[in-house]
């Protein structure tokens, strides 16, 4: 089968390997849709490895995957059936087949695009750090970055029934969308200080629910100083090193409910997805609206959607890339 296969500093080349085969209670899976992810970029392409780290592990980074099932040796899915697929530890998700256990994947409707489902596993996992963090009913809500995660979260709250929904992010067009998926307030802090703008939208209180979801040092840190007393903080964006600064005196003076979420490391890494499967197909809400470019799943391809989600271009907030069409 194809597949993409990281052989530099943020260089993917294609190769040819074994399509894989499966044992008794599992699946293959032909990927058709594949997307990426901020921690892709962060914690995959981005870095530069020494030179004998390369070529990296087949099909990685990547893990937001969807298909068909071509096999079937389990009786809980069956072949033909659509399904979101978790890529595994050993092979990433930029590949032709893709083997899974049902503990890892996510059942589909036969109707509808692939391009829009398979937006509910970021958004699903979005969905479950909101259940981590309890009603924001009537609360006023910081979000720090207006990426896919932060605009997963924004539209959660406002659903949610947030009185505030303040979103801060570097980039105006993505501030844009914030407000398209319901934000009250929008703060870009290249041209607003963001902590007196804070405090002026929420009357001097700071936000009752203040969002990490961008992954930088300086963001968790903001993070931290605006939530109101007594507030709540949820960590969702990963940083990109073990050990970050953070000014520890804010949290001893706003004495926050810390909430640091990861669905991927909750034991149950699907159910939270099936959930937004479902409420997509009910019509409540719609994650496939973030998808803003289409590709192709080869070489000029791929390389050019990592380097556009890295770098921020063409107003891009998700990239979908279609497998063997």
């Amino acid at each position: 089968m194809k597949a993409a296969q990281l052989v530099g500093p943020k260089l993917f080349d294609f190769v040819e390997v074994e399509t894989p085969t499966i044992k008794d209670g599992e699946c293959l899976v032909k990927l058709e849709r594949v997307s990426i992810c901020g921690s892709d970029i962060r914690h995959g392409y981005g870095p530069v490895y020494k030179k004998d780290d390369y070529p990296q592990a087949i099909g990685k980074p990547c893990h937001e995957c969807a298909g068909t099932i071509v096999q079937s040796r389990t009786e809980a899915f069956h072949e033909g059936q659509r399904v979101i697929v978790l890529p595994g530890a050993s092979m990433g998700g930029l590949v032709e087949y893709l083997p899974s256990n049902p503990s890892r994947l996510i059942a589909l409707p036969d109707d509808g695009d692939l391009t829009e489902w398979i937006m509910c596993q970021p958004t699903g996992t979005v969905l479950y750090a909101c259940q981590r963090l309890g009603s924001v009913l009537g609360n006023s809500v910081l979000i720090m970055g207006q990426g896919a995660i932060g605009l997963s979260f924004t539209m959660l709250t406002v659903m949610q029934g947030a009185r505030q929904v303040i979103v801060a992010d570097l980039h105006d067009y993505r501030l844009q969308w914030g407000k398209e998926f319901g934000a009250t307030h929008t703060i870009n802090p290249k041209k607003d200080h963001l902590i007196e703008a804070v405090k002026e939208i929420t009357g001097g209180e700071g936000p009752d629910v203040t969002i990490e979801a961008a992954g930088f040092p300086d963001t968790l840190d903001t993070a931290f100083r605006v939530v109101r007393q007594f507030g709540r903080v949820v960590i969702f964006g990963i940083q990109g090193g073990d050990v970050v600064p953070v000014d520890t005196r804010t949290w001893m003076d706003q004495q926050p409910t810390i909430i640091p979420t990861t669905g991927s490391r909750s034991g149950d890494p699907t159910t939270h997805i099936k959930n937004m499967v479902s409420l997509k197909q009910r019509g409540i809400i719609d994650p496939g609206r973030m998808v803003t470019h289409n590709l192709h799943f080869d070489v000029e391809d791929v390389n050019k959607a990592y380097q556009m989600y890295e770098q921020y271009l063409d107003n891009v907030v998700k990239v979908v890339m279609t497998v063997g069409a």
